[in-house]
């Protein structure tokens, strides 16, 4: 299913890929392609048998932020550019973090700008070990979006977060995993099997639970202890009254490797 040339969505069984489509620009988008990417997003919440989401970059990279030839096309005009690219952006971003499937970037080749703040927008990241990072928005003087200047001091810690946004010096894909933006690090040679193999391992699991969990944790750092506890009440009771409770519990009684259906 193509939403755009410049974004791709496709479904396989329950696995849904947002493919990032302009190899020529490193998968810089402008504003037509983050509408299309809100587009493919949005799509998603339509999917009742969806239980996993990919999100990659066709080509050498998997994204370069925003398309800034669009904005140095007409700098009078580049302020509403720019919002027009975070109009379509950021509810994209916010829809992804609502969704109960797991969502998994898989980055390679260069993620810079937008890149960064889309794959630490995502539940799980994996790269290959090619793969270079730099958040670059000091160094066209810009300042974050995305949700960046959210998910990364939680993520790395608020001094290193500053380092990372203000001397904006490229790192590797070991540092990245070192700091914990990346779950999994591997060579190029592995890169498809290793996606496959969490991917799968995601789609066969307990949708219900793995959405619970996403919003759990999301919203952990804003919720005092007594709020997060009656949160954590309430989700696992709608746990318990799922078929895949059910299955779960009946298996592990039983030594048996349970059968998800993701309800």
């Amino acid at each position: 299913m193509q939403t755009d040339a410049s974004v791709q969505l496709d479904f396989d069984g329950p696995v849904a890929t947002i493919r990032l489509n302009r190899p020529y620009a490193m998968n810089a988008l402008d504003v037509a392609g983050f509408r299309a990417f809100g587009e493919a997003v949005f799509q998603l919440r339509e999917r009742s048998d969806l239980r996993a989401v990919v999100i990659r970059g066709e080509g050498k990279a998997f994204m370069a932020g925003a398309d800034l030839a669009e904005l140095a096309a007409d700098f009078d005009a580049a302020p509403q550019t720019l919002v027009a690219m975070i109009d379509a952006l950021h509810p994209a971003l916010a829809t992804l973090s609502e969704l109960p499937q797991p969502v998994i970037a898989a980055v390679h080749g260069a993620v810079a700008g937008a890149g960064v703040s889309l794959m630490l927008a995502c539940d799980f990241a994996i790269a290959a070990d090619n793969t270079r990072f730099s958040l670059a928005y000091a160094r066209i003087a810009g300042s974050l979006d995305g949700g960046g200047s959210w998910t990364l001091p939680r993520v790395v810690g608020r001094r290193k977060a500053l380092e990372i946004a203000m001397l904006d010096e490229p790192f590797d894909a070991a540092e990245a995993l070192r700091l914990g933006m990346l779950n999994e690090v591997v060579p190029p040679a592995e890169f498809e099997a290793a996606v496959k193999k969490l991917t799968d391992r995601l789609a066969s699991g307990p949708t219900l639970s793995y959405g619970k969990i996403k919003s759990l944790m999301r919203v952990a750092y804003e919720n005092d202890l007594p709020s997060q506890l009656g949160r954590e009440r309430a989700a696992f009771a709608s746990c318990a009254a799922s078929s895949d409770f059910r299955e779960g519990v009946t298996a592990f009684l039983k030594k048996r490797t349970p059968g998800f259906e993701g309800r």
